[in-house]
């Protein structure tokens, strides 16, 4: 305790740390305070709470912004949602390729891109938002004027988020956009153990704690997830120039169990909405349907869950193919004149690198099933929906890895001015990505 207190102290004596740290909860506080106001012209209390599916998942990202029809009724979803494109599309155009090798320039170019693909996804998402969530017994103006100068609303709110996001990641402390996901996921947390032990009552205390208990386990395992690495050895050859020597020191290129981080699960989830969507256009006509609509509404249907496992196998693999070329890495390894030992240089390391991959694929992506069904057993078990939903899947795995790379920054902050870092049996590591989508 001491020594935490003592690691309490030095954060706060660092003057641009302590700056920083003050500056996060600063935009954090005014994001927050945002999703509590609500769009002119809406009786908030008409609103419909049913916020199941997509508009649940989203809901669970923006802190109730979603379901209270809030300014930031979007968030910053429309920007992660132009990211994953535009990283797709620097896979498949040539053009995006040759951008992304540019340096800086190439990067301020997909920058200046992903913004304006952000504000035309905004406007179309607005526009389904309105309709999917605001009825007309909930509004207090004409329809058509409220949904232009709503979408308008909207689209700033958006783009606000972003400046916050940005702001936070240049003066403040950790990735903006990812502290922006986390504490709308963690603003809901208090609410849940709150609603947990009111169904539980007084005789259900020693419940709660075990839950609580249990959450902690499965919290450690998510850090080993995203903690663990393979590191690949890489000697660089000796060089003599003139009088000198360069080279001959040994590196490691550290690959991730989970080297698609969140993705996989939101690409997933995405999709096993459907199947129960697709069947409610014909669950009137066909029992089929109707059964098709009920299995798939229930994330705790055996169904729902063997689907949604494959799923996030599949797009584990897809999305750790397009992440990771081992080609690449052979070329750039020769070029610098590096090698694996044991292993020719060119084509020879490059298999080398796939085989590494693919049997780190493969356990890391059962290991991301595993997690994201946990919130289904935990259901299964008595625990309440909305406390079920911290036990995995998307929110868990976001949390960690934003705290994660928040105490990386700090530890970086307390070593460079000779304090003691944060953990003293190793150093603290992060994702260093933006939710997979840097």
């Amino acid at each position: 305790m001491n020594n935490f207190i003592k690691t309490v102290k030095n954060i706060f004596s660092i003057e641009d740390l302590r700056s920083r740290i003050f500056s996060t909860i600063g935009f954090l506080l005014i994001f927050r305070l945002g999703s509590f106001i609500v769009l002119p012209g809406v009786n908030s209390e008409m609103l419909k709470k049913s916020t199941s599916g997509v508009l649940g998942l989203l809901d669970t990202f923006l802190g109730g912004a979603f379901s209270n029809a809030s300014i930031f009724g979007l968030g910053i979803m429309p920007y992660i949602s132009a990211s994953i494109v535009l990283q797709l599309l620097t896979v498949a155009v040539p053009y995006f390729q040759k951008l992304q090798k540019e340096g800086e320039s190439g990067r301020k170019k997909i920058t200046q891109l992903t913004r304006f693909l952000t504000i035309i996804i905004t406007i179309a998402q607005a526009t389904g938002y309105l309709t999917a969530t605001i009825s007309n017994e909930a509004l207090m103006v004409d329809r058509g004027f409220f949904t232009i100068y709503a979408v308008l609303i909207l689209t700033g709110g958006t783009m606000f988020c972003m400046w916050l996001g940005e702001k936070i990641t240049d003066k403040g402390i950790g990735n903006g956009i990812s502290m922006l996901i986390m504490v709308g996921i963690v603003s809901r947390f208090p609410g849940a153990i709150f609603s947990e032990s009111v169904s539980r009552g007084m005789n259900g205390i020693l419940w709660v704690i075990l839950e609580l208990v249990a959450l902690f386990f499965v919290v450690m395992a998510v850090v080993m997830l995203t903690q663990a690495t393979r590191r690949i050895p890489v000697q660089y050859a000796r060089q003599v120039i003139g009088s000198k020597v360069y080279g001959g020191q040994r590196q490691y290129i550290p690959i991730k169990l989970n080297i698609a981080g969140v993705m996989p699960i939101i690409f997933a989830q995405s999709l096993m909405y459907l199947p129960s969507m697709i069947a409610s256009v014909f669950a009137e006509k066909s029992q089929f349907a109707q059964s098709v609509y009920i299995t798939f509404s229930d994330f705790t249907s055996w169904q729902y869950n063997v689907l949604l496992v494959f799923l996030i196998v599949i797009f584990t693999f897809f999305y750790t193919a397009i992440t990771i070329n081992p080609v690449q890495m052979a070329d750039d390894m020769k070029r610098n004149n590096g090698f694996v030992p044991g292993v020719k240089p060119g084509p020879q390391t490059a298999e080398f690198i796939d085989a590494v991959l693919s049997r780190l694929t493969l356990p890391g992506a059962l290991f991301l099933a595993a997690i994201s069904i946990l919130p289904s057993f935990a259901s299964l078990v008595g625990i309440s929906k909305d406390f079920a939903q911290f036990y995995g899947g998307t929110s868990l795995i976001i949390m960690v890895g934003v705290v994660l790379d928040t105490l990386q920054q700090i530890e970086s902050f307390l070593l460079m001015k000779h304090y003691e870092g944060l953990m003293k049996t190793g150093k603290v590591t992060g994702r260093n990505e933006e939710l997979s989508i840097a």
